[in-house]
């Protein structure tokens, strides 16, 4: 249900930033490390932004996957979790991306 406060904060930054203006279109990047689920900030969206300047955008949710680097041997892979060895056995990583949550861009209706 985190969702929820996390799709009313990406709502509120975006308000602000328009600034009365229509909005059109957002990005966000979710990190698939980051523990928010995609699905339901596009769920929540809709009902958060009813009835305001953000109503009527569309939302473009871009997933992020987790990229990691052996502090050994310095490879770099995917990885869906910390908990994930390395290919040659060590387990001191380091997260390169996919903790990610980022309002990428904002697309607002131009100003006559």
């Amino acid at each position: 249900m985190h969702e929820l406060s996390i799709t009313w904060n990406i709502f509120e930054l975006v308000a602000e930033a328009a600034k009365g203006r229509k909005v059109n279109r957002i990005i966000v990047e979710i990190g698939e490390l980051s523990g928010v689920t995609a699905d339901s900030v596009a769920f929540w969206f809709p009902e958060v932004a009813r009835g305001t300047e953000v109503a009527e955008a569309s939302l473009e949710i871009r997933k992020i996957s987790a990229l990691a680097r052996c502090e050994a041997c310095s490879a770099e892979f995917p990885t869906t979790s910390m908990l994930t060895a390395c290919p040659c056995g060590s387990f001191r990583l380091k997260r390169l991306r996919g903790e990610e949550l980022i309002i990428k861009s904002i697309e607002l209706e131009e100003v006559p």
